[in-house]
């Protein structure tokens, strides 16, 4: 069979079986598979059985559902892992995406039911939609499309990956490499876990940035004080903490840690205006920092406060606040080692610690930076598949947010291309309310997956 009627096979298939795919999202959407402590964790497992069931359906000659355990030395939540087995001589493809979900946050903020699937025009809304049971069905639907459309001729090995703590921080991620090392191996891995350029232009993310976080404690009393009595000669911990925090940006908004890495400017442009559209900037504030979007996005550092110990504004009184905490976000470009970030980063907030305070920095996570190569075999292959698919030319994005589980996959598989793609879009708003799959992309990825693993089967022919 020619590339050609494989390539009208496929579309043929995903075609006839996208409403069953889409009907079976919806139902993976209604299970809230939230793998956090506060949340109840029946339901992660619920979604893994749900997931094992499909991988049954969709022709995987053997399905598990496997865990390893954490850190801490108890169990991770569930990971479905399914196989099809190589002949001699071809390669094997390992197809990784997650059942886990975020959390809700604020059920009001929503405009519909977050764990009822809702289709308003062309975008499908719930919480998973699109992060990450879209990928997960993206790969389900596409292993189907490739056995009907290369028959008897299938001897590329296809094993998947469902982990269900990706939104937990996949705290068993090592421990499970290292217990399933044997039966994740592959020549290629496909993340689909990251986004489009936007709806209707594919993507394949060829960067990404790491992130690490460190708390900060600062104090400057021996205890509370009457800040009539005694403000003045003295400060709260408050103010001494905020000091600190403001320096680490410069009149710019760029991140003020001496020594961080810089990035080459990326090739692609990302439009200032559609960037203000896709964050919702205010209309009139300036954006922070130097450089091009792209280059502040994917090849610079970033740093956000995303915690502080303070008494809320209900319940604050004339009391001098003598110790405080603040917890930093930093995300890092390629290049930039993680731990060497740490003591910068250290480095800079005791240095900066106004009149005599005691700090402390403790340094958190420390996940790796990311970039891809796109000469490889399997990525050309990919990149081919998404030309086929939406009939666009794909766009070689950066990305700014972190995975940091990439890095250890690039760790435990060396050898292995790691190809990034996702179903997202800048409109999804994964993590907020109203997260959204826009529905014709999803299609296509279906289209594009299952015409790289057709591409895939054939390198070995």
């Amino acid at each position: 069979m020619s590339k050609q009627q494989v390539e009208v096979e496929v579309k043929k298939y995903v075609e006839a079986h996208f409403e069953t795919a889409l009907e079976t999202l919806k139902e993976l959407v209604s299970i809230p598979s939230v793998a956090w402590e506060s949340h109840d964790l029946s339901k992660v497992q619920e979604s893994a059985e749900a997931v094992r069931e499909l991988a049954k359906s969709a022709g995987f000659d053997e399905v598990d559902i496997l865990r390893a355990p954490r850190p801490d030395g108890q169990d991770g939540m569930p990971a479905v892992v399914a196989h099809k087995k190589p002949r001699p001589g071809f390669p094997t493809v390992l197809l990784y995406a997650h059942h886990d979900v975020q959390p809700v946050g604020d059920g009001s903020d929503w405009k519909t039911d977050p764990w009822s699937a809702t289709l308003v025009g062309d975008r499908l809304y719930g919480r998973g939609a699109a992060d990450d049971k879209a990928g997960l069905m993206t790969h389900l639907t596409s292993f189907a499309a490739l056995q009907e459309a290369v028959g008897e001729d299938l001897g590329l090995g296809v094993t998947l990956f469902i982990e269900g703590e990706e939104e937990a921080g996949s705290p068993s991620f090592e421990n499970f490499l290292a217990t399933y090392r044997d039966k994740l191996s592959a020549d290629a891995i496909v993340v689909a876990d990251s986004s489009n350029w936007r709806a209707g232009v594919p993507a394949l993310t060829t960067s990404l940035r790491g992130v690490i976080s460190g708390t900060i404690s600062v104090r400057t009393l021996d205890h509370a004080l009457h800040s009539g009595m005694f403000g003045g000669p003295v400060v709260d911990a408050n103010t001494a903490m905020v000091r600190i925090l403001a320096s680490l940006h410069d009149d710019n908004g760029s991140v003020a840690i001496e020594g961080l890495t810089r990035g080459q400017e990326p090739s692609l442009t990302y439009d200032e205006d559609d960037f203000r559209n896709d964050a919702g900037t205010l209309p009139d504030a300036p954006l922070t920092g130097t450089g091009s979007v792209s280059s502040r996005l994917w090849q610079q550092p970033a740093l956000s406060i995303i915690g502080m110990d303070i008494t809320p504004v209900e319940q604050s009184s004339n009391t001098m606040a003598a110790t405080t905490r603040a917890r930093v976000s930093l995300r890092v470009p390629p290049g930039q080692d993680p731990h060497e970030a740490h003591r910068l980063l250290k480095e800079h907030v005791e240095k900066n610690a106004p009149w005599g305070c005691q700090v402390d920095y403790e340094a958190g996570e420390a996940g790796q930076p990311f970039e891809a190569d796109v000469s490889s075999g399997p990525a050309e292959a990919v990149l081919e598949a998404m030309r086929s698919a939406w009939s666009e030319e794909p766009v070689l994005m950066g990305m700014g947010g972190s995975i940091p589980f990439v890095a250890s996959l690039v760790e435990t598989f060396p050898e292995a291309a790691i190809l990034i793609t996702g179903i997202e879009d800048p409109d999804t708003r994964a993590h907020s309310a109203n997260e959204s799959l826009y529905v014709p992309d999803f299609q296509r990825a279906i289209v594009s997956e299952a015409m790289f693993l057709v591409a895939m089967n054939a390198r070995a022919q």
